[in-house]
């Protein structure tokens, strides 16, 4: 990749942090993709260059909420409580090291009700699943002994809401301090 490639990824990146941030301000329909030009210090125009549309740069974002989300639960051979504490550590550390991250939990939570969302937007949060993996991988754990008893579905809701709740807050509020990762995994974990 040449240096006006590398400058053309960077700007695109500028482009996509100031939406996101603007869109879990304003929501989507408030913002214009002025506001966003602007907070680059670029013209419409030229951000034009970038992506055809506020819809197409909203998308794209999603696209980074959903896709991150459904590698992390990708079938594994993994054991499953070690599945639970590697991705916990591994989502913690990006939620202290980079803030995009965190916000990008605000987005997606916001996503799923905003009736201003695109149709395609939309249609893409129908196939967003990271519970039905992750409740298998729950039952695995439970038959092994690892994982506490219980609903395996409840059990994915309380440990994804946590870090859900946890990347909120830090998004909000980046300096308070942070929990230990193994506090969500002992939502899951069975208890000697």
């Amino acid at each position: 990749m040449g240096i006006r490639d590398d400058q053309k990824q960077k700007r695109r990146e500028e482009i996509l942090e100031a939406a996101l941030d603007l869109f879990i301000r304003k929501g989507y329909a408030a913002t214009k993709i002025s506001d966003i030009a602007e907070r680059v210090g670029m013209s419409v125009g030229l951000l034009f260059h970038y992506f055809k549309s506020k819809e197409s740069l909203y998308e794209e974002l999603i696209e980074l909420g959903i896709m991150g989300p459904m590698q992390t639960v990708a079938p594994s051979d993994k054991e499953p409580l070690e599945f639970f504490e590697d991705t916990a550590k591994q989502l913690f550390y990006y939620l202290q090291t980079e803030p995009f991250f965190a916000k990008m939990f605000v987005l997606m939570s916001q996503a799923a009700f905003n009736d201003a969302a695109p149709q395609n937007v939309k249609e893409m949060l129908l196939g967003f699943d990271i519970y039905t993996p992750t409740s298998l991988l729950i039952q695995k754990g439970q038959e092994n002994g690892s994982i506490r008893e219980g609903n395996p579905d409840a059990l994915a809701i309380a440990y994804w809401c946590a870090i859900q709740g946890i990347a909120e807050q830090m998004a909000m509020q980046p300096d308070m301090p942070y929990p230990e990762s193994d506090w969500v995994v002992d939502i899951i974990r069975r208890k000697l």
